[in-house]
């Protein structure tokens, strides 16, 4: 979870891509298209093993575009598949 918020404070699509899982990851993000961030933290509320190969991680994180200050709070799923996990999907809070 730390590694793909650290990706999008460096616009890293080709990591956020690589880490998300084929079943659910979009074509691409065009992150570069998106209005300019300034991330300000990432706080991890919890996460938990559900399964040998399954996990969540519940996060809160926070950001400004133009001044305005936001907060992702999400519930990430992750799979793990040949010793690499991978993000599934979230649900926002």
């Amino acid at each position: 979870m730390r590694s793909r918020y650290s990706a999008y404070t460096l616009t890293r699509e080709d990591y956020l891509l690589a880490t998300w899982h084929p079943r659910t990851r979009p074509a691409s993000l065009d992150l570069t298209g998106q209005p300019a961030q300034q991330w300000l933290g990432l706080t991890v509320k919890r996460h938990e093993q559900t399964a040998a190969d399954r996990a969540i991680v519940e996060f809160v994180a926070r950001y400004k575009i133009n001044g305005r200050a936001h907060r992702l709070h999400e519930i990430s799923s992750f799979m793990r598949e040949n010793g690499r996990w991978f993000y599934v999907d979230g649900e926002i809070l």
